[in-house]
């Protein structure tokens, strides 16, 4: 049964790698595989859970005295349903709901009009002054909001300046990099990064003094050597934005500082509380909910501006993507319950046995395979280090070694191909850049900004 996991789960993985030639969704081989583990494993219970968690399982049957006379595949398949269900869905909930309050808040400030707070200031005509003002704006936009919302509304700001296809590639492809660095030292910039911080492998401060130089230095070479592919000054003036009907520009910027401010305390209120960061994130939407009620209905709108209201934004977040981390969670829980992830990173830890070759590893395989069931599976294949834990082991402890660099490797080193990250693809949607295209210009610039990252990180830990 365990060979029939690991085949399926391969087979599903390279379906999901290969979803633009298929023209199969990813979202619906993910939740297909994943679904599908959870039959195996429960199928083939009596065989797996009494050799790989024999301890739990002993200790699971004691508390259930009501079990004793009952077969072995019953008594296993309880503890499956009883055991590995509840608590593998509880850790991916955390996360789900995460990402639904994220993203609703995002599209809240963004039906508004909010992020013009940022796109209007942006007015120079300088070809590499904008450059680098878009990348250095993409790099923060991204740790605040994510690096798919900060790639749509940068590349749409693109379209707003520069009409020249080829030479808004350029652009395009320095946001990836930008969106992808930008999203790798923040607690709420990626996916990956939320997935680590959720679950307590890192913690903010960690998190910020030991990655966010790599990742700027990951940006900061590749548009330096961008910018010098550009010459001159933009020939056509942008446009101008005509105002929402509803909202006052004040409105408008109240709604982004209240939307973004909302998202930075999140952080704060973890490590006040030390409540889970899906409580912090769900109370700030019910209190901007609460507040876009009030105001509208002060202003007698609640009618006329029903497009602006939360009942319809919660309707335009990204449900295929949080439809896709369920299913491929739930595959690698399965992956981490029957034992097959703690195998392999004892074999990595033998043949290898070096946390920077690894994650180094890990993220040129971003770029090629999809950085969320990466970092999920390597999470359930290395559990947490107890604190007092030394040598090799101590890689693993929170804020180890090992947890910064993935989070730094996952992100950044989905660049590498425009194919390996969110914002990537993003990019090659919205400005159908092609994939050869990316190789020859940007993969390289890429790679050399991911490993001066990695080595900037290793000098940090040598020193510190």
């Amino acid at each position: 049964m365990l060979t029939a996991i690991i085949i399926i789960f391969v087979v599903g993985y390279f379906l999901i790698a290969l979803e633009h030639p298929l023209k199969v969704d990813k979202t619906a081989t993910a939740l297909v595989l994943g679904m599908v583990l959870w039959i195996l494993y429960a199928l083939g219970a009596q065989y797996i859970v009494p050799v790989v968690a024999a301890d739990h399982f002993h200790h699971f049957l004691a508390q259930n005295p009501s079990l004793a006379n009952e077969s072995l595949q019953h008594q296993a398949l309880e503890y499956v349903l009883s055991v590995d269900v509840i608590e593998h869905l509880g850790d991916i909930t955390q996360t789900l709901l995460f990402l639904i309050g994220a993203m609703t808040i995002v599209e809240l400030v963004d039906v508004h009009g909010g992020f013009r707070v940022i796109t209007d200031r942006i007015s120079t005509r300088d070809k590499r002054k904008l450059l680098w003002i878009i990348a250095f704006t993409t790099f923060f936009m991204s740790a605040i909001l994510d690096n798919l919302t900060t790639t749509i509304v940068m590349i749409l700001l693109l379209r707003k300046l520069i009409s020249d296809k080829q030479e808004r590639w350029l652009y395009a492809g320095a946001i990836v990099i930008a969106a992808n660095t930008g999203g790798a030292w923040s607690p709420i910039g990626d996916v990956t990064t939320i997935m680590l911080w959720v679950k307590g492998n890192v913690t903010v401060v960690s998190l910020i003094k030991y990655v966010l130089i790599p990742s700027l230095a990951a940006m900061v070479i590749p548009i330096a050597i961008i910018a010098r592919r550009l010459h001159g000054e933009l020939q056509s003036e942008p446009p101008v934005e005509t105002e929402n009907r509803f909202i006052s520009a004040a409105e408008r910027n109240s709604m982004f500082y209240l939307g973004v401010g909302g998202l930075i305390f999140v952080p704060v209120f973890k490590s006040i509380t030390h409540l889970p960061p899906f409580i912090g994130i769900l109370l700030v939407l019910g209190a901007l909910w609460i507040f876009t009620e009030i105001f509208y209905n002060s202003k007698k709108m609640l009618d006329t501006a029903k497009e602006l209201r939360l009942p319809k934004v919660i309707s335009r977040i990204d449900m295929p993507s949080i439809l896709f981390f369920l299913g491929i969670l739930m595959a690698v829980a399965v992956l981490e319950a029957t034992g097959l992830l703690g195998d392999m990173a004892q074999v990595l830890d033998e043949k290898i046995h070096n946390v920077y070759v690894i994650n180094s590893i890990l993220g040129v395989l971003s770029s090629i395979v999809d950085n969320v069931p990466l970092v999920a599976g390597v999470m359930g294949m290395y559990p947490i280090a107890d604190p007092a834990a030394t040598g090799y082991a101590a890689n693993f402890v929170v804020d180890g070694t090992f947890w910064e660099l993935l989070s730094y490797c996952a992100g950044v080193g989905g660049s590498i191909l425009i194919i390996g990250s969110a914002a990537g693809v993003i990019a090659m949607g919205l400005e159908k850049i092609s994939f050869g295209w990316y190789l020859k210009n940007f993969s390289w610039l890429a790679f050399l900004g991911y490993a001066v990252g990695v080595g900037i990180y290793i000098v940090e830990k040598l020193i510190f």
